[in-house]
């Protein structure tokens, strides 16, 4: 045996050896859980015996911290371009679609064959409706002789020449 003796090793039983062995576990854990870091950063910012003890942990959730603000952003740049990306596939085709196809309808009306309308008809619709007109109209209904023309056009011309007539008496009366 050697001369020397050898140093007592010293034992480490119950809290002590727990309590390595929990600080042991925040070492490995601090690099992959935010929240753990940050709760230990607050412990050993608000002990500075136990900032010195655990100097290396202290790195550790700082630059855990660090990673995790950077790891923010990059996801935050990539959030920004997948939607700015949906928005020019999806969004602005859609709205040039939209906006296509509401002008061609209306360049489609457009293109239809014009219709002929009478513009008094509207008029003589709505004259039919009133009493004051069909009362005047009874009257004149006995008075004219009947129409040679076929009935519908007889009717529309037959009322459109008396509209200029019924107007005076209605305000006559």
């Amino acid at each position: 045996m050697s001369p020397e003796k050898p140093r007592p090793r010293t034992k480490r039983f119950g809290v002590e050896f727990e309590e390595e062995r929990a600080w042991v576990t925040f070492y490995r854990r601090v690099g992959h859980d935010v929240t753990i870091a940050t709760e230990v950063l607050a412990q050993l910012e608000g002990d500075p015996e136990m900032k010195r003890a655990h100097l290396a942990l202290y790195l550790c959730c700082k630059e855990s911290l660090r990673m995790h603000k950077a790891r923010q952003a990059r996801n935050k740049r990539i959030g920004q371009f997948v939607r700015w990306l949906c928005h020019g596939l999806f969004v602005v085709p859609a709205q040039a679609l939209r906006r296509a196809l509401h002008l061609g309808g209306d360049i489609a009306v457009e293109c239809l064959p014009e219709t002929v309308k009478e513009p008094a008809a509207p008029q003589v619709r709505k004259l039919t409706r009133e009493p004051e007109f069909a009362q005047a109209a009874s009257g004149f209904g006995s008075q004219a002789t009947p129409p040679t023309v076929a009935p519908a056009t007889a009717d529309v011309q037959v009322q459109a020449s008396r509209s200029p007539r019924c107007k005076p008496t209605r305000a006559a009366a």
